[in-house]
């Protein structure tokens, strides 16, 4: 073994207990594969079956089709954020939201490191120029959020810029709300055991190790003040005209059901199918901070 990968284990506190993780290592511990779907309060002992899934999911997206000529019918717009814990699922179920969606009227929005001129902009000016226009559905893979999570954790703003940002947000998003747009937030959670399989899935596939970052390889050892700065971005951005929508994604075929099922259920568009949507499930979505407690 290389100096290089001896760097990429890590110490860690799992459960009490100091267990030592290598990414790098083909071979999953134990103790991460054997708790990794219960992790982080799970309800669920086993994930959904993909025959259900895809027979749910098919039902789901032809609502979703409909959503779509409802909103060029009516120039409504439609805009969700998908923020969540590193591995939760966020791309798949951006994926699975807009697989069968005319992409001339459905945008994914997944912006870059800001460049030196967004630098000194308004922190929320490069995302209100990917708003939504009349008819419009636009998915945000990450968002304005990062200054309330990844930035504050990894040094990349100040505290004053992070203290503005949890009074501005909540402004901002008042404005989109009197705006008439639908607005969705998004907060995908999994437990430790279950980020870590993951990572380590990513690192061994070789169709998916483009999605393990260096970032990633640094965070794992701040699990503690992600989950600080996510209770406190839940508790003082969570409004009534903007709410935040919490799932826990352990399973992602269920995360992937629940999200759509939930956009659905909130927009009244024509031809809406109500025994297609199914039924809510409650132990894995609520809505604000007091949903992960």
């Amino acid at each position: 073994m290389d100096e290089d990968v001896e760097n990429r284990a890590v110490e860690l506190d799992i459960r009490g207990k100091k267990r030592i993780f290598d990414v790098d290592d083909p071979t999953l511990p134990a103790w991460v594969d054997e708790r990794a779907l219960e992790s982080g309060d799970f309800p669920h002992k086993k994930k959904l079956k993909e025959e259900d899934y895809l027979e749910q999911l098919e039902k789901l997206q032809i609502e979703l089709v409909k959503v779509q000529f409802w909103l060029q019918a009516t120039g409504k717009r439609v805009m969700a954020l998908f923020e969540g814990r590193d591995a939760a699922g966020k791309g798949g179920a951006i994926s699975a939201s807009s697989a069968n969606m005319n992409p001339r009227l459905a945008r994914v929005v997944a912006l870059t490191k800001p460049t030196d001129r967004e630098q000194g902009q308004w922190y929320f000016q490069r995302y209100v120029a990917q708003f939504p226009t009349a008819g419009e559905f636009v998915l945000f893979d990450r968002s304005w959020y990062n200054r309330a999570g990844v930035e504050p954790v990894m040094g990349f703003c100040t505290p004053k810029q992070y203290e503005d940002f949890l009074k501005q947000a909540p402004q901002l998003e008042k404005i989109i709300a009197h705006e008439g747009i639908f607005f969705f937030k998004f907060y995908l959670d999994i437990g430790r055991e279950m980020q870590l399989k993951r990572f380590h899935d990513r690192r061994h596939d070789p169709l998916k190790v483009w999605k393990l970052s260096s970032m990633d390889i640094a965070a794992l050892t701040k699990w503690d003040d992600y989950s600080d700065k996510r209770n406190r971005m839940l508790k003082e951005t969570h409004t009534d005209f903007a709410p935040w929508t919490v799932i826990r994604a352990n399973d992602k075929r269920r995360t992937r059901l629940e999200l759509i099922r939930h956009m659905l259920n909130k927009m009244d568009y024509d031809g809406k199918d109500k025994q297609a949507l199914g039924t809510v499930d409650e132990e894995i979505i609520g809505s604000g901070p007091g949903f992960l407690k």
